[in-house]
């Protein structure tokens, strides 16, 4: 992690950052996050995931302590601060704040910060694959809110490596949704199939991304729910996010998907992702 943080009080040496015990994000998950990739020392697709943000903060009511276009300079500082030129992230969170615990909204300044990681590019799994499981979906209803109650995730996510995967996919009434941190695709006979960005999502900022340029590609897609049935019995299954680009799922349930290994399609799409992100 980078030397120094960016805070309510600007940019700081990370030691100097304290946080009463009795603060909402701690007590209530009473906040939002973002995760911006960094290549080379360049934020990507920067302005979506501040979109997403201040989005965010607006379904929940909280007011954010600091304007949009000003955080954006001040993240680019803090990567030439940290001296980033390499791959790695920008964890942006915002809470409603420190005060007694009360579930009614307190009078007090939002807290925030933001810091700078270490984040390689997933290259095994990228060109190899990865194996997944299924899991319920037990969510609350606004997933596309980016909010910091992760607890139905980590639970997912934990049991799918404890099974030998590498992440769960969740699937509500039998239909599939996402996985526990990103989205979910299909491939059946070259259409490439994902959840409509309902309320039931997050909308990514590399799903949003990689359609435009699936579409610029001329590939066909369809933003349509799919089953649990379809997705074991297509041809490519993927996953996008911002940590794990696009990357292909090869089993399911310990069944093989398609031939076993990535397909021609998500391939195609791993390259149009890299050539777009300057990889």
């Amino acid at each position: 992690m980078g030397a120094y943080l960016l805070t309510n009080q600007g940019i700081v040496a990370e030691d100097t950052v304290l946080y009463p015990y009795q603060e909402r994000g701690l007590q209530f998950g009473d906040g939002i996050y973002e995760v911006i990739r960094v290549y080379q020392g360049e934020p990507y697709l920067i302005s979506l995931h501040l979109d997403r943000l201040y989005r965010s903060a607006e379904a929940i009511k909280l007011r954010m302590p600091i304007e949009r276009e000003q955080l954006h300079k001040q993240l680019l500082v803090l990567l030439e601060q940290n001296e980033v030129d390499h791959d790695g992230s920008i964890y942006l969170q915002v809470t409603r704040g420190s005060a007694k615990r009360l579930h009614l909204f307190p009078d007090c300044e939002p807290n925030f910060y933001a810091y700078t990681d270490a984040l390689p590019r997933p290259l095994a799994n990228l060109k190899n694959g990865v194996k997944a499981i299924t899991h319920k979906d037990i969510r609350w209803h606004y997933c596309y809110i980016k909010s910091l109650n992760l607890l139905p995730n980590v639970l997912a996510k934990q049991a799918a490596a404890e099974q030998g995967a590498f992440d769960a996919i969740f699937h509500r009434d039998g239909t599939v949704t996402e996985s526990t941190a990103a989205n979910v695709y299909i491939i059946k006979d070259h259409v490439i199939y994902t959840h409509p960005a309902t309320e039931r999502i997050l909308h990514g900022c590399v799903r949003t991304q990689l359609l435009n340029l699936a579409r610029t590609d001329g590939l066909v897609i369809e933003e349509r729910a799919f089953t649990l049935e379809e997705m074991l019995t297509a041809d490519e299954v993927f996953l996008t996010s911002s940590g794990i680009e696009v990357l292909p799922v090869v089993q399911i349930d310990g069944d093989q998907i398609g031939s076993g290994v990535p397909g021609l399609v998500t391939r195609r799409l791993q390259h149009l992702y890299d050539l777009d992100a300057g990889l």
